[in-house]
């Protein structure tokens, strides 16, 4: 039996999922056990500690306030329009889908399945990654929003718990729907083949790995005893 084209998608695209799903599903066990050595967790420190001092400024003092919440608003605005994006290519997706022009997909220069069920099931996982990244940034969106509701009464008798832990998810479902995009990118380069949607896999994989990793030292705060569940030293290295 001659080996067909088509069969390289049967390799080659479930490799690239699953390497890109090892490494998040490693990213997540360090995120959750080892916070300090990834940037998540580093920036979610400081965001700790600046929602801390925020809610200890006065009412009187204005100018600390509304630069408080010009970072909010800055968060807001990015979440929302990445959020307009997503949907926006979702929808173009979608129309093209319905129109059923795929013709450009079919070239001879794809060296791949070409066929139409194929191209099908191309269009609804890139779409389902774009609606995912739409759904996230909504949803950071409205954590943002709230934190920006709450920071803005600091006199209140409010927990700083409670601001912490929306500006904290705001930026963790911001991190989903970045994360989202980057699925969509691969799903993106299978339209041009197996072989670009597997090598974007790898060198995806190894871009995140140098970004997401933390290698600086983060100073001892209570965040990380709180998460652990145990105390560290003054300086976590």
């Amino acid at each position: 039996m001659f080996f067909k084209k088509e069969y390289l998608d049967l390799l080659f695209v479930p490799c690239g999922l699953l390497i890109m799903f090892a490494y998040h599903l490693f990213l997540l066990y360090r995120y959750l056990n080892l916070p300090h050595k990834t940037v998540m967790g580093f920036e979610n420190f400081y965001r700790e500690i600046w929602v801390e001092k925020t809610m200890k400024v006065s009412k009187a003092d204005r100018r600390e306030l509304e630069t408080a919440l010009a970072v909010l608003s800055s968060n807001i605005s990015a979440a929302t329009f990445l959020a307009t994006v997503s949907l926006t290519l979702s929808s173009l997706i979608g129309a093209w889908l319905g129109s059923n022009s795929d013709t450009v997909f079919r070239s001879e220069l794809i060296y791949g399945d070409t066929r139409s069920a194929t191209i099908s099931i191309k269009y609804i996982c890139l779409l389902t990654c774009f609606l995912l990244a739409f759904a996230c940034f909504v949803q950071s969106t409205r954590h943002f929003v709230h934190a920006n509701y709450l920071i803005s009464t600091p006199d209140v008798d409010i927990p700083v718990d409670y601001v912490t832990r929306a500006v904290i998810r705001g930026g963790d479902f911001w991190s989903l729907g970045l994360r989202a995009l980057y699925f969509a990118l691969n799903l993106l380069l299978w339209f041009f083949g197996p072989i670009p949607m597997f090598i974007s896999s790898v060198v995806l994989v190894l871009l995140l790995h140098f970004l997401d990793v933390n290698t600086k030292p983060v100073p001892h705060h209570h965040y990380f005893d709180k998460i652990t569940g145990h105390h560290r030293s003054s300086v976590i290295v």
